[in-house]
């Protein structure tokens, strides 16, 4: 027996996926296959099941063994996208508060535009134009990131004494400019490294504008008729 033989021997065979393992990238090929074919210009209402499984490799039958339908699918999507966002908000909330938080933030959310552009791209577009049910999804997620944004505003000494109320309203200010950033950054072309900058710029501002009237906010309950 020679060493190449030896070597042979050490390769273990490589290992076979569990029908769990199939599953899920079978289910996540259609997800994907959904996401690429809107990236190419299509609208979430006009993707057809034949032309995601086709797109994904499979045979059509095969999609109801992971979606009862289309708009399940699309609602999945949902999901996955606002994902990305909560992992955004634990990336910064498990970093060290920067010197400027403000500027760390913007640059935190360009680059999750970046890597998770298809996400963003699919939210924005159903978003506008997108059916009822899953514009009415999205609006959930955005109440359940508005309300966790909320949660870790309070834990700064400044905002300790504000309502719910009041965390809430000053989450959803956030929340706006950032997906007002999200859908200006989606707009500009991969080689416009100059309107990319302006619109970093004046999600600072906005940012900025928003936070320095924190420190003279009194809410109504405190100020009295």
């Amino acid at each position: 027996m020679n060493d190449r033989t030896l070597d042979v021997e050490r390769v273990a065979p490589p290992r076979r996926r569990s029908q769990e393992e199939r599953r899920r990238h079978t289910r996540q090929a259609l997800l994907d296959a959904a996401l690429i074919r809107m990236d190419a210009g299509e609208g979430f209402d006009s993707l057809s099941l034949r032309s995601v499984t086709r797109a994904a490799g499979i045979a059509p039958t095969a999609f109801y063994r992971h979606f009862a339908s289309m708009d399940e699918l699309g609602l999945a999507l949902v999901e996955e996208s606002f994902r990305t966002l909560r992992a955004m908000l634990r990336e910064a909330r498990e970093q060290p508060v920067p010197r400027d938080i403000i500027r760390r933030s913007v640059e935190i959310l360009v680059e999750h535009v970046r890597a998770h552009h298809q996400h963003f791209a699919f939210v924005a577009r159903v978003r506008s134009t997108g059916n009822g049910v899953l514009r009415q999804a999205i609006r959930g997620e955005v109440r359940m990131f508005t309300s966790e944004l909320a949660t870790d505003l309070a834990r700064f000494p400044v905002l300790r004494e504000w309502s719910t109320e009041d965390l809430m309203m000053l989450a959803g200010l956030l929340v706006n400019t950032m997906i007002a950033t999200i859908e200006a950054m989606l707009d500009v072309p991969v080689a416009a490294p100059e309107a990319e900058s302006e619109i970093v710029r004046t999600a600072e501002k906005q940012l900025r504008l928003t936070l320095l009237a924190v420190p003279h906010w009194r809410s109504s309950r405190q100020t009295g008729p």
